[in-house]
């Protein structure tokens, strides 16, 4: 394997491991605030057609993708209005969240799809984000350190601020937290509200970046990788960041393989890497009961002020 194709492997690995990465962090605030959802992959798709939609008709990414977090984070309203103020199930109503957001998609991206936009340019200037070997630190759009920013601060707000220190309690205890004065459902609306706009940025990357362009449920299946992904970090955003990118080796290796011609295993095989390589992640971490230990002991629980 030569040097430039190592270097173009990772500036890979990079941006398959993104969207994952930042739908990622915003399931990671919601959990630690004690609320399960799961329906990520829906708000991804939300966001994936509403990016590429507002970028098509106004011709600016900045505004598409603005318009994205915007929509998803909407979208993640719905749920929590459903399961903080009339107390639903939180499974079921992620679910249907998932549903819902692959049918609206379907009906929002029918008159763009096999559209194109312009792909987003590296944030540097060409000498650096093109040069032979400087270009795997600068040859990267600009959402991709966005993500890299928003770790490092998700780590920093949920460890050095009291606003984040709020959330963890009410998260681990709700019922203290709501007896000495913090509003739980408050708190844990804007972390829906969060967790909704970065699957958003998540997802239009995939129609703004990736491909760029739409097509029925555009996202694949990742939003369900990225939940995984939370309880693979133990709720950590630094281990987060870690297992975003061991995903996004495993997905670079299928396509390499089959830019390659590797013949010895079939294509349906190696597009499935990921998710099997999901599944083999979550039957280990289900055998380590230390991780479970680690989640939000209010996570899933509906919490009602009377009680």
């Amino acid at each position: 394997m030569t040097e430039a194709i190592l270097i173009s492997i990772l500036v890979t690995v990079v941006g398959a491991a993104t969207p994952i990465l930042l739908a990622g962090l915003g399931e990671l605030v919601v959990e630690k605030s004690g609320v399960l959802n799961l329906g990520v992959e829906g708000m991804m798709l939300v966001g994936a057609v509403t990016g590429f939609a507002v970028t098509t008709m106004t011709g600016v990414t900045f505004v598409g993708i603005v318009a994205a977090a915007l929509a998803a984070a909407g979208a993640s309203m719905i749920f929590g209005y459903l399961t903080l103020t009339l107390t639903a199930n939180q499974v079921a109503t992620g679910l249907a969240l998932t549903i819902f957001g692959i049918g609206l998609s379907s009906l929002m991206g029918a008159g763009f799809v096999g559209q194109t936009v312009e792909r987003i340019g590296p944030l540097f200037p060409p000498a650096l984000a093109e040069h032979e070997h400087l270009r795997v630190l600068f040859g990267y759009d600009p959402v991709v350190y966005f993500s890299f920013a928003m770790t490092l601060a998700v780590a920093w707000f949920l460890r050095r601020t009291r606003a984040g220190l709020i959330l963890r309690a009410v998260g681990e205890n709700d019922v203290s937290a709501h007896s000495i004065g913090y509003s739980v459902i408050s708190v844990r609306y804007m972390a829906v509200a969060f967790g909704g706009a970065m699957a958003g940025i998540g997802g239009c990357y995939y129609s703004l970046v990736l491909t760029p362009m739409w097509a029925e449920k555009l996202t694949a299946g990742r939003g369900w990788i990225a939940l995984a992904l939370v309880v693979f970090s133990a709720w950590r955003p630094m281990r987060l960041l870690a297992g975003a990118y061991l995903f996004g080796v495993v997905m670079t290796l299928e396509l390499h393989a089959k830019a390659a011609g590797f013949e010895y295993v079939p294509p349906e095989f190696l597009a499935a890497m990921p998710y099997l390589a999901t599944i083999v992640v979550l039957a280990l971490i289900s055998m380590r009961k230390s991780v479970g230990s680690q989640a939000p002991a209010c996570l899933g629980q509906p919490f009602k002020p009377s009680t």
